[in-house]
């Protein structure tokens, strides 16, 4: 096998091919994650068959961990799109704040929507409200888009059950639980900073929105929505859940080792408390729409999640043979004079983030690559899940589809996107970040 100085320069090759194939090239993450997870492997020496065997078992070892709970989080999310809940959620935040702090709401209901339902979809769901509060107070679309986007923007990539934070869990070894606190503490911030820099640089564009529906008619357009309470639940019990698998795991165990303890270690674990998410979100249903709702909404959020599993899996199986390759010794080595710290994953991620255009991937890659370093850097793995998640909001711009989202549902042109939108990733990437390098320094 090659030396610890040799895999560390292949892996540099390994990133920018990754870079250039999926980003340039448009080649599937899927497809490329695979052959470079053999390119590598094969590169460092390591014999054809135990290539084979890592790539399987990283691949399998990934989504057995995972698996059912990023479909579940998917289903959970389309219900909530498909129901109204959404829209619930941000009415209920909008009452809280005041209609004249229009994009202060937004930017907190794409925090909330954003925990289960990707960015994406969260900003088409949103985007009529947004349109409407930003006809009724007198904003500047500029000004709702960016609050909006980056509200939901924090979320996704910091914290599970998105698919991304949950993957990088998985590959770290991670406690969900402490890795959901971090992201939620790191998220607040983040997202605030994307609405202050929306408020103080968005009101420069006057961009007025494309109406067709006022608020009171986009609320009558639904019919009956659900209760608030129902809205919220699927959400915050999965979370509440597996918070107190977390501490009942405590060293002190302070539900003891018996009874109580074990029914939190059940309740908790991320597979049982996100399919207790999925069944109440089905409370959330028409009786007339039952029948559909467990059919085709949830078929639609499993086509939703075969994507991800499928790049999640391939995440694995790179990492698997990453953790195989003599480079973490040398690493160890250097950083012991470098001290990067958690600077090291939030630059691979925010690289390959900005490169590339997928936060997914960012986060899942640069995930791979930390794996087999996290003993000698002598990292936090719940925290270090978080940075890699900061990472990867540095920055959006025209490779990554959520740009395009934000900029056409929102009539802006792609100049001033660039000019309002892309800072502020960078901005919330850079925050999210000082957040997690302070609460390293408690931990």
């Amino acid at each position: 096998m090659v030396s610890g100085a040799t895999a560390l320069v292949f892996l540099l090759f390994a990133v920018i091919l990754i870079v250039v194939a999926t980003g340039k090239w448009k080649v599937n993450a899927f497809f490329v994650l695979i052959v470079v997870a053999f390119l590598y492997g094969l590169s460092i020496g390591m014999p054809p068959l135990e290539v084979v065997k890592a790539v399987r078992v990283g691949f399998g070892g990934t989504l057995t961990y995972i698996g059912i709970v990023i479909v579940a989080g998917t289903i959970m999310g389309y219900i909530l799109e498909k129901t109204g809940a959404a829209l619930v959620m941000t009415r209920a935040i909008l009452g809280l704040v005041g209609q004249n702090r229009a994009p202060l709401a937004m930017n907190i209901a794409g925090y909330v929507v954003s925990i289960p339902v990707f960015c994406d979809s969260g900003y088409v769901v949103l985007t009529p409200l947004n349109k409407a509060l930003a006809s009724e107070s007198g904003k500047s679309m500029a000004v709702m888009a960016v609050a909006l986007a980056t509200g939901l923007y924090a979320t996704h990539t910091m914290v599970p059950p998105t698919p991304g934070p949950l993957a990088a869990a998985a590959a770290l070894n991670a406690d969900l639980g402490m890795v959901i606190v971090y992201g939620l503490i790191a998220a607040v911030p983040a997202s605030l900073a994307g609405y202050f820099w929306a408020t103080h640089f968005g009101q420069k564009y006057d961009i007025r929105p494309d109406v067709e529906e006022s608020y009171s008619d986009l609320i009558q357009k639904y019919g009956k929505l659900p209760s608030t309470f129902m809205s919220f639940l699927p959400i915050i019990l999965p979370i509440v859940l597996i918070l107190l698998k977390s501490i009942a795991d405590f060293p002190t165990k302070p539900f003891g080792t018996e009874g109580l303890a074990k029914t939190m270690d059940f309740i908790g674990d991320p597979v049982t408390a996100l399919m207790l998410g999925v069944v109440c979100s089905l409370f959330l249903v028409p009786r007339k729409d039952f029948g559909e709702a467990i059919d085709k909404w949830m078929g639609h959020g499993i086509k939703d999640a075969a994507i991800i599993l499928a790049i999640t899996g391939a995440g694995g199986s790179f990492g698997k043979v990453l953790a195989a390759s003599p480079m973490k010794d040398f690493i160890g080595a250097s950083m012991s004079t470098m001290n990067l710290g958690l600077l090291l994953p939030f630059m691979i991620s925010a690289a390959l983030k900005t490169a590339q255009g997928s936060s997914t991937v960012a986060i899942i890659t640069t995930a791979a690559i930390m794996a087999p370093m996290m003993g000698v850097a002598g990292l936090d793995p719940a925290l270090t899940v978080v940075v890699i998640g900061a990472g990867a909001m540095v920055v959006s711009h025209a490779n990554d589809s959520y740009f395009w989202v934000v900029s056409q549902f929102s009539n802006m042109p792609v100049n001033v996107a660039y000019k309002i939108y892309t800072t502020a990733t960078l901005m919330e990437g850079v925050v999210a970040f000082a957040v997690c390098y302070l609460v390293g320094l408690f931990i």
